[in-house]
């Protein structure tokens, strides 16, 4: 469903910049996705001794997303039960908590309100603000077939913490109408500052070191930022599941909404990019 996809380790992304570098084309020179190596294997799957506020947070934003990718967990089977009949979806797709939901959190009162994702049900930003251990309770009832085996109690509760403390209105920042970054909601200075010393390490200065496309048709994280700034901002602040990707959660909002204004400035494919305010030269 989604194209946002495991990040390539170091080494990789070493050895493509030397090519493209000895080449005089940096910019254009792209590495596919890579799973994480094992010796990744606990920080993408696994928890630290000592969770932060942050991490637990982050963690149960990747379930949200996809749990069974979050988790290392075999991949649901079918389509979820309660998966309304009406709408457009099937699969093991169907049990992800933002395939209701949305990536924005808002259900049908959002991007999901209309399109193939459209199943009618609400968004989750009512429990904003409650207590973790209220919300746990309603992540086990009969509208969410999960099972201790699928998600225990513990990962309940990192799914919980996220719902209670990690939800943006990302109306402030995304038109709903047309689904893009509205300009001038953030700092572009202060997210190419954010992006250069954290992000480009893996996406390069420009955005394209990692491509998630596939022949003629490319798609960086400029790409992703223009076509899906809600799913986007998702990962961007939790990190994709089952991948060894940073995430900006320790980051303010502010600086986010900042990264994002900015990565929706980048090249969205090879041809040359015009020099818009020098906004998009990385």
């Amino acid at each position: 469903m989604t194209r946002f996809n495991c990040i390539p380790q170091v080494a990789a992304l070493a050895t493509f910049g030397a090519l493209a570098f000895a080449q005089g084309a940096l910019a254009q020179v792209s590495a596919p996705p890579q799973e994480h190596g094992p010796n990744q294997q606990y920080f993408v799957h696994g928890a630290p001794q000592v969770q932060s506020e942050g991490w637990t947070i982050a963690a149960g934003g990747r379930i949200y997303d996809n749990w069974w990718e979050a988790l290392d967990r075999e991949d649901p089977e079918g389509t979820n039960p309660v998966y309304p009949a009406s709408a457009e979806q099937s699969g093991p797709g169907t049990y992800r908590c933002k395939e209701c939901h949305g990536w924005d959190y808002q259900g049908a009162d959002g991007i999901y309100s209309k399109g193939s994702h459209f199943t009618g049900i609400k968004g989750v930003m009512g429990v904003s603000g409650m207590p973790a251990e209220q919300i746990m309770p309603m992540l086990r009832d009969a509208n969410h077939p999960y099972t201790k085996d699928m998600i225990t109690d513990d990962e309940i509760l990192r799914l919980a913490t996220f719902l209670s403390k990690g939800l943006v209105d990302m109306r402030g920042f995304i038109d709903y109408d047309t689904r893009s970054v509205i300009r001038g909601s953030g700092d572009l200075d202060r997210g190419r500052e954010i992006f250069q010393t954290t992000c480009a390490a893996c996406h390069g200065f420009d955005g394209r070191a990692l491509d998630w496309g596939s022949g003629d048709e490319h798609n960086f994280v400029g790409t992703e930022a223009v076509e899906l700034p809600d799913e986007v901002m998702n990962k961007i602040s939790n990190a994709h599941p089952g991948a060894a990707m940073i995430n900006l959660r320790a980051f303010s909002v502010e600086d986010r909404i900042n990264v994002m204004n900015y990565i929706a400035t980048l090249p969205t494919g090879l041809e040359d990019y015009e020099d818009d305010d020098d906004d998009d030269k990385g």
